[in-house]
């Protein structure tokens, strides 16, 4: 998105630019009200259609080395989060420099998604959201094997759907993550090396085979030569 934006250069693109990411930081789809799942939350004021793209996320960008410190630093009981991690850099933290994408709560049955894109957080309607509707999305928060059941507990979910799960944590830990990520890797791996090992056998039975031809080739060559060869001392021997 960011590259197309940049092959713009007429100024009514760039206008139309500036006004579509007004929009998004600014959206004229929603407002902020008081919330029933957690403190404020985003209410959408008129329909918004499946796959409409209504915020982009954003605040301060920063390390996590940075963001565990701030996170660290806030009172402990609250598990109220506004850093949304975008890649194994950058954090984003919404409490500063940030706009009314921060309120938008969790739901086990979301009505919106998050979609990264050029290492931008964007909020998108995976569905029909009627007016009056709060969105909310999957969290999916991180957690680790080393946490406590109390610190867990800090993140229990209130949304109220018939689908809850209890809880706004991914439903796997980052080492089961990693985990997974490892067997991936070996898998690709592994498939990468028996590619590789089915290219180099059929490149040498191709090898073989072009060996056999050419063999084949001077072998047939040879016996033509000695029957040309017999014709010829037999035509001397006549004369």
């Amino acid at each position: 998105m960011a590259s197309k934006k940049k092959r713009n250069t007429s100024s009514k693109s760039k206008i139309n630019t500036k006004k579509e990411l007004d929009n998004l930081i600014h959206s004229e789809l929603v407002e902020v009200r008081n919330s029933p799942i957690h403190g404020r939350g985003v209410y959408a004021v008129k329909p918004i259609k499946s796959g409409t793209r209504v915020y982009e996320y954003v605040g301060e960008r920063i390390s996590h080395s940075e963001a565990d410190r701030r996170f660290w630093k806030k009172h402990q009981e609250d598990g109220h989060t506004f850093l949304f991690v975008v890649n194994r850099k950058t954090v984003i933290d919404g409490t500063r420099k940030g706009n009314d994408a921060r309120y938008i709560n969790h739901r086990c049955e979301a009505n919106c998604e998050t979609v990264t894109e050029d290492n931008r957080i964007f909020i998108e309607a995976i569905r029909n959201i009627k007016a009056g509707e709060e969105l909310g999305y999957d969290y999916q928060l991180t957690w680790s094997e080393d946490d406590t059941a109390e610190d867990l507990a800090l993140y229990r979910c209130l949304c109220g759907s018939k689908k809850c799960r209890g809880t706004m944590l991914d439903a796997q830990s980052i080492e089961q993550h990693l985990a997974e990520d490892r067997a991936k890797r070996k898998r690709a791996k592994a498939r990468a090396e028996a590619k590789q090992g089915q290219a180099s056998a059929k490149s040498a039975k191709n090898k073989s085979a072009k060996k056999t031809t050419a063999k084949n080739k001077a072998s047939k060559k040879k016996v033509s030569k000695k029957t040309v060869s017999k014709k010829k001392t037999g035509k001397r021997g006549r004369n």
